[in-house]
């Protein structure tokens, strides 16, 4: 009987499929897309996190990122044969591919870089009478004998350093090579020689051979040591003056080693690996932490040591690398896990939809074969059969799609995300349809709203709900996304209670106002509009799911579009914080001053709209602080206190401001610039030059008793108060006044400054230019060059350039930009599904209604105010919905880690989310257009199908 049973089940799949391929190729469809979504999720955060860890490793210095291993030079008690022995290239070899071999997993090396040698640890003057001397003080070199040399450089002149003898301890000559740059700094020619003195004073010679180039500069061979690159000049330590001297260093030839082993610079042996970042993935961080934790002190060191020696030691800052990149990923993941969390539920939810739609169109069959004695077990099987042989294949292939979209990335994630969307259609539907059988239904029975009572369960279910999201706001609000470094769902999942508990309360009110509007309609002539309100207030199709997929989809792409906005303004407040205006000129030094001609010919540039001319000075000491805190940031009638949302709050004490920024500006120009840049209004009235702070003229010196008005931060302004302090800078000595406060100016990034009118300066050059415009790049630098001397020119679009190259803000940017189009879909899929699960039930009504009379056109009207009143509730609902939970959770969300963090120099002030009209907006516009499209589309359809079609004798609906 059992294996006629399943024989019997083939033929009724086929048929089923057969009799109605559109649903099947639609629900098919559906979970593809849905499946390919959920399955591209971890493999996306996968990539973007595994691209932010090779990223991180690969940019960072080679000096950080670089293992070494090192060990003091052998020991003096050993023979001089051994000593020597253990300082050439065939035993270093030796021992460093026993260090590769022994680096454990997933830490693998970069073979193509390996280097290893001997080199001195302490610099060794070079007393040369050629060798420059900066400051009276000699040059100090180091000396390295190092393997690949001729791998990793060219030969610029000269020849290559070899060893025509085999080189010992007693060996008192040999030769070396230096770097162009070190050549052209230290000027060392090809022949020269330089005297190492060995522990005994006496004198080993090294002859420079050649003047080699460094293939790739930036490579960790050339890079863990910049001093094998490029000398520097460095500040003498040991004097008691400020004097500088040159240190670099001279590459032996690569078996010199042994003869450095007779010197006293403290010679060790040498073994650097860099790391080879290509086979890490994202989640290998904390295995990597733990790696470099054990080799540094633990018991790979041991394992180390058991290959280079008993003393060795391992360096490296490659900890510290994996470690920063570990807290960007966990502050960005709970802010990800909110968008994820959305478009989850909001697919969910229109899955179920879905499901419904089809168990409402097979209502009426299953009822029959509930009737005829089919069992639930039976029907519900055979639903379960016909589901999963369309969804487990259109499963499979979302999977596979996702996998070829996102190339990098877990795989069993992504199965089984694919799989719970497979596995959620497959029982969701044969469930709820089966459930509504359970007992016999009355043909024709009502199913609007007027029989949906809320139950006492029902309510009880909405309280919990409340409840939980209640909680999730709170713990949102009070610690953020993320507590103790991990992801807190209940909190990441606030704003899909929020929407969930708005969906409830909107589904039991908004017949009310529908049924209230009908009472003044039913009073007019005409039946339209009383019957598409009456129809609209009881409608199924404005039930729980289709307004909770709604609100969840207008909520999660409101909240997604936020953060993508939030992103970009926090981008660029803080390139514009950094900059100033939409372009900068300064000097090479602080005090190096804009000549006049420069000033003009920038100012007649195509493209510069304002120019702003800024004189600037640091450090500028600031009187002893009054007593009390009567500063003029308060209780001052002439103070004007504007507060603006970039760097520098200015909200610092009195006491911290001892040193601030001394700013003259043109007070018309700079208002302007202001008024352009969408800084903070600036009080340009209050800082007009007359009475004791008239303008001076060119060269005058400023006369005792002059009070210059001044605009300060609040810090500064708590200081000085209100009376006249007297300050001493570069440009004049004199009294000022504070008459109001701002917390940001555009010239300056620290947060303590004092702004005063340039005019009234001894000194007036101005330091800086400020430019509003689009000024042509290249035109403006050739401008500037043509000056005849060094000014740096900095432009706000390439600062907000800088904050867009880190693959893991980047990769998470996307996401949420994915999340705001699949929100938007699903939202529009929502509306769809709900008007079509009404579709017949208002093909009939239109039959019926021509029957009586009802033309066409009143036809599309009728159907057109059916389903506006709902779209119109359902997007007002989502507004608010979306509104409202951007206001409640943006308290507990910074941005910073998303838009800012990474990037050397940007503002890490808290960036707050921040309400995106447009994400509000265009979604819920979508949704009413869909809704009125479907509807005209419906009544057209109807009108070309004619009412003997619709109603057929013996036919309930």
């Amino acid at each position: 009987m059992r294996h006629n049973d399943r024989a019997a089940s083939a033929p009724w799949i086929r048929t089923r499929l057969r009799t109605a391929p559109g649903a099947a190729t639609a629900l098919a469809v559906l979970v593809l897309v849905t499946a390919f979504l959920a399955a591209a999720f971890p493999r996306a955060v996968d990539a973007y996190e595994t691209k932010g860890l090779r990223h991180d490793i690969l940019t960072a210095d080679a000096g950080r990122s670089t293992l070494e291993v090192a060990r003091p030079q052998p020991g003096l008690e050993l023979p001089q044969a051994q000593r020597d022995a253990e300082a050439r290239s065939p035993e270093l070899a030796r021992i460093g591919a026993g260090l590769l071999k022994a680096l454990p997993a997933p830490l693998r090396a970069d073979t193509s870089s390996v280097a290893y040698g001997v080199r001195t640890s302490k610099p060794a003057v070079a007393n040369e009478p050629w060798l420059p001397r900066p400051e009276a003080v000699p040059p100090q070199l180091s000396y390295v004998a190092q393997s690949g040399l001729k791998e990793h450089a060219t030969l610029a002149s000269g020849a290559w350093p070899t060893t025509p003898r085999e080189v010992t301890s007693d060996s008192r000559a040999v030769q070396g090579a230096v770097t162009e740059e070190t050549a052209a700094e230290l000027k060392v020619k090809v022949g020269a020689t330089i005297t190492l003195l060995t522990a005994a004073q006496e004198p080993i010679t090294v002859t420079i051979t050649g003047i080699v180039a460094p293939r790739d500069p930036r490579g960790s061979y050339w890079s863990a040591d910049p001093l094998l690159r490029t000398p520097s000049l460095v500040l003498d330590t040991a004097s008691p003056f400020p004097v500088h001297y040159w240190t670099g260093t001279v590459l032996l030839a690569e078996d010199s080693g042994p003869a450095l082993l007779s010197t006293a610079a403290e010679p060790v042996l040498f073994w650097r690996i860099p790391p080879d970042p290509a086979a890490l993935t994202g989640p290998d961080d904390a295995r990597l932490t733990s790696v470099i934790a054990s080799l540094e002190s633990g018991p790979g060191l041991l394992k180390v040591r058991e290959t280079a020696g008993d003393t060795a030691v391992f360096a490296t800052g490659l900890g510290h690398i994996v470690e920063a990149n570990a807290r960007m990923r966990d502050a960005i993941s709970p802010v990800i896990a909110v968008a994820a969390l959305g478009i989850g539920s909001v697919a969910a939810v229109v899955l179920l939809m879905t499901g419904a739609l089809l168990a409402g169109r097979r209502k009426a069959e299953l009822a029959l074969m509930r009737s005829r004695g089919g069992s639930l077990r039976g029907i519900g099987g055979r639903l379960l059969a016909e589901t999963a042989v369309t969804v487990l294949p259109a499963s499979a292939l979302g999977l596979l799609l996702a996998t070829l979209a996102v190339g990098e990335g877990r795989f069993w994630p992504g199965a089984l995300a694919a799989a719970g969307v497979g596995l959620l259609v497959c029982v969701a539907l044969p469930l709820r349809t089966t459930l509504q059988h359970i007992r016999p239904t009355l043909h024709g029975a009502r199913e609007d709203m007027v029989s949906a009572r809320p139950s006492r369960r029902r309510t009880v279910a909405e309280l919990t709900l409340l409840v939980l999201a209640v909680g999730a706001v709170t713990a949102l609000r009070r610690r953020g996304t993320s507590a103790g470094g991990g992801t807190d769902l209940l909190v990441s999942g606030a704003p899909v209670l929020v929407a969930l508990i708005a969906a409830l309360v909107l589904v039991r009110l908004y017949p009310l106002p529908l049924r209230l509007a009908t009472r003044p309609v039913a009073r007019l002539r005409g039946a339209i509009g009383f019957l598409s309100l009456a129809r609209a207030g009881r409608s199924s199709a404005g039930g729980a799911l289709p307004l909770l997929a709604l609100l969840l989809a207008l909520a999660t792409a409101a909240f997604g579009g936020s953060v993508i906005a939030g992103i970009g303004d926090a981008r660029d407040d803080a390139a514009l914080a950094s900059v100033g205006a939409d372009a900068r000129i300064s000097g090479a030094s602080e005090r190096a001053t804009l000549p006049d001609e420069l000033v003009r010919t920038v100012r007649d540039l195509d493209g510069v709209r304002g120019a702003a001319p800024v004189r600037i000075e640091y450090s500028v000491n600031m009187p002893e602080a009054v007593a009390g805190d009567g500063g003029a940031s308060g209780g001052n009638a002439g103070t004007g206190t504007s507060t603006g949302s970039g760097s520098g709050s200015g909200s610092g004490s009195a006491d911290d401001a001892k040193v601030a920024a001394l700013v003259g500006i043109d007070p018309a120009s700079y208002a302007e610039l202001a008024r352009a840049t969408g800084l903070p209004a600036f009080p340009a009235a209050r800082l007009k030059a007359a009475g004791s702070s008239a303008p001076l003229p060119e060269g005058a010196k400023a006369g005792p008793g002059r009070v210059l008005p001044a605009i300060a931060s609040p810090a500064v302004a708590a200081r000085l108060g209100k009376e006249p302090r007297a300050i001493e800078t570069l440009s004049g000595d004199f009294e000022v006044q504070v008459v109001g406060t701002v917390s940001r100016v555009a010239s300056v990034s620290p947060t303590d400054f004092l702004v005063v009118n340039s005019a009234a300066l001894e000194q007036k050059a101005p330091t800086t230019l400020l430019l509003t415009g689009a000024p042509d790049p290249g035109k403006l630098r050739a401008a500037v060059g043509g000056s005849g001397k060094e000014y740096a020119v900095q432009l706000r679009s390439e600062e907000r350039a800088r904050y867009v190259n880190t693959p893991m803000q980047a990769g998470a940017e996307r996401i949420y930009l994915a999340a705001v189009a699949a929100g938007a879909g699903y939202a529009l899929l929502a509306v769809l599904l709900s008007l079509l699960q009404t579709a017949p039930e208002r093909k009939t009504l239109l039959a019926r209604l021509r029957t009586m009379g009802l033309t066409t056109g009143q036809g599309r009207k009728l159907l057109a105010f059916e389903a506006t009143p709902q779209a119109l509730l359902a997007a007002g609902g989502g507004l608010f919905t979306g509104w409202a939970t951007i206001a409640l959770l943006s308290p507990g969300i910074d941005l910073v880690p998303l838009a800012l963090a990474g990037v050397a120099g940007s503002d890490t002030s808290p960036v707050l989310l921040r309400t995106d009209l447009w994400s509000l907006a265009l979604p819920a516009a979508g949704v009413v257009a869909l809704a009125a499209a479907v509807a005209g589309v419906q009544a057209w359809w109807a009108s070309r199908r004619g009412s003997i079609t619709e109603l057929r004798a013996g036919d309930s609906r």
